[in-house]
Formats: structure tokens, sequence, C-alpha cells
């Protein structure tokens, strides 16, 4: 765009309406719905591990769990619940849990890519839809197929809720102004801390008082919920505010207008070679990649360390378990306040922004692994450092799980679905790289290690992020015939005040993908 038309631009074009609580809801809408969306992948995600507990014949399985006596003064305590119908031994068990894993996995960067063609919200509820009614037939599956037929059933659920991600991103691409993102983005993904907050103790309870055996209740009870709100999903959510036959006209001008502009433009293709160079987008996948695998670390592990070491089980108390969790989802919210404060501000740059948020997002639970080795036999603290390193793990959000976004909105879809599909096999090496380094020996200095591998991940990949990451949209995401405007309180076209690029128009075309 040449500087005579730049001026033009940036003198000629108002700054869109501001909003106000009367007319400017439906964005808030979409965002309470694609909440309730999260929270409810991860009740299908969780659920599996508190039912299969009651679903196991202990008895009938002849198991010896190693346990170390450097903490032999403490009581373990024993889990006096009924046995289940199954004789599955731990192998099974990590066969079955795992089934689901690799069906959300493989689908990550194909529904990106579909996303972007043809719009993210039907696959998002109809994935979650698959995913809730293929829940009625766990029990099912279980009881007529064997380890088989219930494995088959897990990676269908996963399959359909592969989506969740990349099309959520997708979706608070358009939906969510940029001074809005932090917020916003944290609150969708904190459904995730949410979604196992109920599900943890509710699924425990069903088990145990449940209908239908107990156990059948879970998938019976969480399949309606999910149920109800795919449909209420497909029904009330749209693509984005240029085809909503309900928004406020006022509101849908303040959105595509900081988002987009009003121009009209082709829909460029996805610049496959120009996001594979781009050191922005792999400070994002490093991050991520460090965040899961940290993140299984802290969720896993730490919990069979309280059992093998301290002689304490948090599984006993679904208070306990789901603890962490919601210290991460408050401070999720918290921070994603101070994140947005800090943009609209305009003390802090975007980029810089994200980085600070990120660096107490990966720096905190990093150095909490490392206290953790520490702590010897003392469960209270160990216990308070877990929730205290889960809980400022909550910085993410509004740290490099919302960067995407400010890089490309145009494809913030696909490069989720790229770095969720990397980040979840790197979370895989959690658990076997504990359960080499611990196996037969779970000594506190064999947990030592465990804890200090997963600590240098998240710092060295959130060091990695804070030298490369950035909050500025790329060029490959802002073609030449795009016409450029001013953002929200800034009249400077050629950059943001708070460190991304400017808007860019999008075509109607485009709008309804």
């Amino acid at each position: 765009m040449s500087a005579s038309k730049e001026a033009i631009c940036s003198t000629s074009e108002k700054e869109p309406e501001k909003p106000q609580l009367g007319w400017a809801t439906t964005r808030y809408f979409v965002t309470f719905m694609l909440f309730l969306g999260m929270a409810n992948a991860y009740v299908m995600r969780t659920n599996m591990s508190v039912a299969i507990v009651a679903m196991v014949n202990h008895t009938a399985i002849q198991t010896e769990e190693i346990l170390d006596d450097e903490c032999g003064d403490r009581e373990l305590e024993v889990d006096n619940g009924e046995d289940g119908e199954f004789a599955w031994n731990s192998s099974l068990q990590g066969y079955i849990l795992s089934s689901f894993f690799y069906g959300y996995v493989i689908t990550q960067i194909p529904f990106g890519i579909l996303a972007k063609k043809y719009g993210a919200m039907r696959f998002l509820g109809w994935g979650m839809l698959i995913n809730s009614v293929f829940a009625f037939l766990v029990p099912i599956a279980a009881r007529e197929g064997g380890v088989y037929g219930l494995c088959a059933i897990r990676f269908i659920q996963g399959l359909g809720e592969g989506p969740i991600v990349p099309c959520t991103h997708a979706l608070l691409a358009k939906w969510i102004p940029p001074n809005e993102r932090s917020r916003m983005g944290a609150a969708v993904y904190a459904g995730a801390q949410f979604g196992t907050i109920i599900s943890m103790p509710l699924s425990g309870l069903l088990a145990e008082y449940g209908f239908s055996g107990g156990w059948p209740s879970i998938f019976y009870v969480f399949g309606i919920v999910g149920t109800l709100w795919s449909i209420a999903f497909l029904i009330l959510v749209f693509e984005d505010p240029s085809v909503h036959p309900r928004i406020d006209e006022r509101e849908k001008r303040y959105i595509n207008d900081s988002l987009w502009g009003t121009d009209v433009v082709k829909s460029p293709p996805i610049p496959f070679k120009s996001i594979l160079k781009s050191l922005p987008f792999y400070a994002i996948l490093f991050a991520h990649m460090g965040h899961n695998y940290g993140y299984e670390t802290l969720m896993t592990e730490l919990p069979t360390y309280m059992k093998q070491v301290l002689r304490f089980s948090l599984k006993s108390n679904g208070l306990l378990s789901s603890l962490p969790y919601l210290a991460m989802w408050l401070f999720s919210m918290f921070i994603s306040v101070v994140a947005d404060w800090m943009i609209t501000s305009k003390r802090f740059s975007l980029t810089v922004t994200r980085k600070i948020i990120n660096s107490i997002g990966q720096y905190g639970p990093g150095l909490a692994l490392i206290a953790a080795s520490y702590t010897g036999c003392d469960r209270a603290l160990t216990l308070a450092i877990l929730t205290i390193g889960v809980g400022l793990n909550g910085g993410i959000y509004s740290g490099f799980k919302i960067n995407h976004l400010d890089l490309t909105p145009r494809f913030a879809g696909f490069l989720m679905a790229i770095t969720n599909c990397l980040a979840n096999l790197a979370g895989l090496l959690a658990p076997i790289a504990a359960g080499n380094l611990i196996n037969d020996n779970p000594s506190m200095g064999q947990w030592q290690i465990v804890f200090f591998i997963a600590a240098f991940v998240y710092i060295i990949c959130g060091t990695f992020y804070n030298i490369f990451g950035s909050g500025e949209r790329q060029f490959w995401d802002n073609p030449e015939n795009d016409e450029q405007k001013p953002s929200l309180g800034n009249n400077t076209p050629a950059s943001l005040s708070n460190g991304s690029s400017p808007p860019l128009a999008i075509t109607a075309s485009e709008s309804r993908q």
C-alpha cells in the first residue's frame, strides 16, 4: 500500500464505536458457549480415569505395588471400595486410557485445515456430538466387546473431540477483538480446568452411588450433558458476526472493524512455507510442547510420587484432587485481566505482555517442580507446592496459548492444530520417561531426576519463547492487496502501540467459511 493511501486511511476512517453493555453481548455468549464446550471436552477426556478404578476387579488381578520406605512412618491410606467386574491389569488399563488420546491427536491438523476452508462451527458442534453420543456406548462396549471394544469406542470419542482446540481458536479469531483476547481466551480455555474440577469428584460420586451399577452412570450423565450442549451450540452459535441473524448491527460493526476492516479482498490460501520459516511460530510450538510435557508430569506423576514415596494418595479425596485445577482456573482468570490491562493501558507492548505472562506460566511450575523434589516427607508442603505450581501454570492461557491469534487471525486455527498435535505427542513422553526412571526403584533420588527433567523442559522452552516470540501480526497473514485500517485507539496504520500489526480486511465469502 502506498504512503498516500495509508495517510488517507488513517485520517478518513473513524474508530469503531465503543461497545456498550446493552448491545455488545453476542460475543460474550459465544465465549460462554465455547467455555462450556471446553469443559465438556475435558469431562469426556478425564472421566475414564476415575471410572476405570471402579470398573476393575482389583482382587482378581495379581499386582505387587512397589513403595519407597524413606517415608515409612506415614500411613498408607487404603481404598476400601468394592471391586469392579473386569480383570484388567495395569498394562490393559493403560491401553484403554490412551485409546482416547490417539484418536484425539491424529485429527488435530486435518481439522485445522478443514476449519479454515469450510468453517469451524459445524466441525466443533458435530464433533462434540459424536463424542457425547458414543459415551452412551462405553458400558455396552466394555461388557460385550471387552478391551478391544472399549478401546474402539474411546478412540472414536477422541476423533470427535479432535476439533475442540483448533476450531475454538478459529472461532475466537473471528469473534474476539484484539484488546479482549487475553481475558476471553483465558475464559474459554479455563473451561478445561473447570471441567476437570467437575468431573473428578462427580465421577467418583456417580461410581459409588450412581444408577445402572455405578460407573456406567458416569458416561450416561455426562453423555446427556454433552449432547444437550452440542445441540444448543449448533442452533445458537454462528460462524462469525457477519452471518449471525440476531446480533446487534453495532456490535457486528465493532467486531469486524476492529478485526478485519471493511474492504473486500480474496481469502488467501494457507501459507505453509512462510509458516514453516517463522521463528515466532516455532516459539509458540516449543512453548506449547514444553507446557504439555511439564503439565503431564505435574498432573500424572506428582500424585504417584505422593503415593509411592509419601504414602499418600490424592485420589482418596476428591477436593484435594481438584484443588490444583481450581487454583489454575482462578489464577488464569486473574492474570488474563492483568494482561489485557497491560495492553490497553499502553504501558507494555503486546509482545512484552505475552512474554511476561507466559514466563509466569512456565517458569513458575518449573521452579515448583524443583522445589517439590526437596520437600522430603512433608505431605502438606508437597501438596501446597503442587497447587501453587499448577496454579501459576494458568499464565500460559494469556501467554503462548492465545498468541496464535496475534500472529495470524486468519490461520490461528491451523497454527493451533499443529502446535496442539505436537504438544500432545510431547506430553506422552512425560509418563514414559518417569516410568522408566522409577521402574522398580521409586526412591526420592529417582523422583528428583523426574522433576528436574520436567523443570528443565519448562524453563528451556519458556526461554526459547522469550527470545523468539512475538505479538506482531506476521506479513504472511496480511497480503499486499488487503486494505489496512487503524486499530482501536490508534491512528498509526503501520503498527499498533500494543505491538501488533494493523487489522486487515475480510471478504463476505471468507466470513462464511
